[in-house]
């Protein structure tokens, strides 16, 4: 079984900004396969289904997004989930807008939602998809830019490279993690 899940903040007010791009990303994986994303645990919403002959659970914690890797966490305990098979997608502003990156492990970085997944699961061996949001000009304006409103130029090319993330997560459940690097990096 393999977990993928997109980082994010609870969505009625969090839905728009750049900080969702890992939220989008499921909610475009599950519009492609019919898995709903209903059900209420860990901390969390979440569905299962089968994408490529795998089954899957998708995640959106909702523990906001400092703290999403106590819902990580939970999921990968109940189901003793190996951390091979956990896939996590996020944005990054250290990547350009509308570009994506896939990543076998590694650390955290400046994120503060996978500094807690890193500390949660005590481990950095887990694969994960970046996608690029982009740098504020003025960095200390930063929890404005990942928190705020997203320009029409930009949002076309963020939903793309959701799209994007989406279609990388299934080349890895259907060829692996090599291929999809080496097709989407």
């Amino acid at each position: 079984m393999y977990l993928i899940v997109g980082l994010g903040n609870p969505e009625k007010d969090y839905e728009n900004t750049r900080h969702n791009m890992g939220f989008r990303t499921i909610n475009h994986l599950a519009k492609q396969y019919n898995i709903e994303i209903n059900k209420n645990k860990f901390k969390g919403l979440y569905g299962t289904g089968i994408i490529e002959n795998q089954k899957v659970l998708l995640l959106k914690p909702q523990t906001f997004m400092n703290l999403s890797g106590e819902s990580i966490k939970e999921a990968k305990n109940f189901y003793k989930i190996d951390i091979n098979n956990i896939i996590v997608i996020y944005d990054d502003i250290d990547i350009d807008i509308g570009i994506i990156k896939i990543r076998k492990k590694g650390g955290a970085g400046s994120h503060n939602g996978m500094k807690s997944v890193v500390e949660e699961l005590n481990s950095q061996d887990f694969p994960r998809i970046r996608v690029g949001i982009g740098t504020p000009e003025n960095k200390a304006d930063l929890v404005n830019y990942v928190l705020g409103y997203i320009p029409e130029e930009e949002r076309e090319k963020l939903d793309e490279a959701t799209k994007k993330a989406k279609d990388a997560i299934v080349e890895i459940l259907k060829n692996g993690i090599n291929t999809a690097m080496n097709k989407f990096n």
